[in-house]
């Protein structure tokens, strides 16, 4: 059997379960792309993601500020990404994640306290970040630093980064980030437009 078969018949499979999904009246998300759903008149459609896309980073113990964050953006009509909402039962996490940053439009680092110094995870969610910032254009924003409390963000962020303070005040700060958003999503379809003509 040729690899092109099993593709096929992974395709095929694939097709089956989402059908069965939209026929049971489920929404069936492809994260980063879109949703497959049944209209009103019974058919079934894609609709795909335009909002922009923010990969949150944090960690454990800043919890409950990256939910609060991730909420807000929200409301903003922004597609907020957050491991403990996106990432599935048995999901291989890393690859998961990797996967979220390098599909989103902006990645978000909450710094704090408690962030700065901290081994794990975060750290390396950073680093992939800055890789994958590294890729692109220097008009683009895609990593923009966060500040939960005032601490220092690490100075290698520092020195080239602007960051915005979520702190004293939370709403003004929300607002900054949206703006980021906003402006990179004009920048990165000013870009492609360029590179299109």
């Amino acid at each position: 059997m040729s690899t092109s078969d099993a593709d096929c018949r992974t395709c095929t499979h694939v097709a089956q379960i989402v059908r069965q999904c939209l026929e049971a009246g489920s929404t069936v998300e492809i994260d980063g792309l879109g949703t497959f759903r049944r209209n009103p008149d019974g058919e079934y459609e894609f609709v795909a993601q335009d909002r922009p896309r923010i990969f949150l980073a944090y960690v454990e113990e800043d919890l409950a500020q990256a939910r609060r964050l991730s909420a807000a953006l929200e409301k903003r009509g922004l597609e907020p990404w957050l491991d403990k909402e996106k990432l599935l039962p048995g999901q291989n996490w890393p690859r998961a994640i990797e996967c979220a940053i390098e599909l989103s439009d902006l990645f978000v680092a909450c710094f704090s306290r408690r962030a700065v110094g901290k081994r794990g995870y975060f750290q390396s969610e950073l680093r992939y970040a800055l890789d994958c910032a590294a890729r692109l254009p220097l008009d683009e924003i895609f990593f923009l630093p966060v500040r939960l409390d005032p601490c220092e963000v690490p100075g290698s962020i520092r020195k080239s980064i602007q960051y915005v303070d979520l702190f004293p005040d939370w709403g003004k700060g929300v607002a900054k980030v949206e703006a980021a958003v906003r402006r990179a999503m004009r920048t990165a379809s000013r870009l492609k437009s360029r590179l299109a003509s």
